[in-house]
């Protein structure tokens, strides 16, 4: 179902760009070049059908993210744990390492020892 929505997402987005190229825009636009097209139907209800089919396509993107949110699976994305996470997860605490001396103490624990000879 998640990929049927996405790969109708993914339809919606080619057709919105193609309609928004279409439009007439201030610059004149792709439109100016269609003049044929708006002879035949007149300028008016190609405005409109463009217009209409912007919201439409755009309201349909909207409805279609949400559906893809809702229909996600979840199960995947959940059962996959990162490397990291685990490696976290098995570290032992370092407060019940085993504490070595630090050579700094060794060193003037030593010069004691040859300063009692």
């Amino acid at each position: 179902m998640y990929i049927l929505i996405s790969v109708l997402i993914i339809i919606v987005c080619i057709f919105m760009v193609l309609i928004v190229l279409v439009q007439n825009s201030k610059g004149g636009g792709l439109a100016s070049n269609f003049a044929g097209s708006n002879q035949i139907m007149g300028v008016r209800k190609t405005a409109d059908f463009l217009e209409k089919a912007t919201w439409t396509l755009a309201v349909s993107l909207l409805v279609l993210s949400l559906l893809a949110s809702l229909t996600m699976p979840k199960d995947r994305v959940n059962a996959s744990r990162s490397a990291i996470e685990k490696q976290i997860q098995d570290t032992q605490d370092p407060t019940a390492l085993p504490n070595f001396p630090n050579a700094t103490q060794q060193s003037g624990q030593a010069q004691k020892d040859t300063s009692k000879k």
